[in-house]
């Protein structure tokens, strides 16, 4: 074996270009003239040379989403057809009887909408919220309101 057969095993750089030199021509690869080929030229990637850009074509969202999720409506007649007569009506017996998804209370208030006439006596826990006519029934009805 002798020095001049050895191979290294890390393969060679490509030379660095500086500036004009090194095969780039005479513009080094910045096409002729324009804002883009002079020194420290600087164009907002968004301009599109003076015409309507592709934001201005997109539709505008308008009008206002609230953060505060929406509350979920539970009827006063569902709760006549799926309660007995002094049941407790809290988010796990909403849940059991089918009339609220576990998973909307996780983004929701749950609220006892509707004026029916409820005949059956029910005690509604304090989170959940009711509006003035289903309170007005449950009080008729002889029913419990916590608060």
């Amino acid at each position: 074996m002798q020095i001049n057969t050895l191979k290294l095993n890390t393969p060679r750089k490509k030379r660095k270009t500086i500036g004009r030199g090194g095969k780039k021509g005479t513009y080094s690869g910045k096409g002729n003239k324009g804002q883009k080929a002079r020194s420290g030229a600087h164009v907002n990637p968004l301009f599109e040379g003076g015409r309507s850009t592709l934001t201005d074509h997109l539709k505008k969202v308008r009008g206002f989403k609230s953060l505060r999720p929406k509350n979920i409506v539970v009827k006063i007649a569902d709760l006549e057809k799926k309660f007995k007569d002094g049941d407790v009506i809290n988010k796990e017996s909403l849940i059991k009887s089918g009339l609220v998804d576990r998973i909307e209370i996780k983004t929701g208030r749950i609220k006892i909408l509707g004026k029916a006439g409820l005949k059956k006596k029910l005690k509604v826990e304090k989170g959940i919220l009711l509006s003035a006519t289903s309170k007005e029934s449950i009080e008729k009805a002889k029913g419990e309101i916590q608060s």
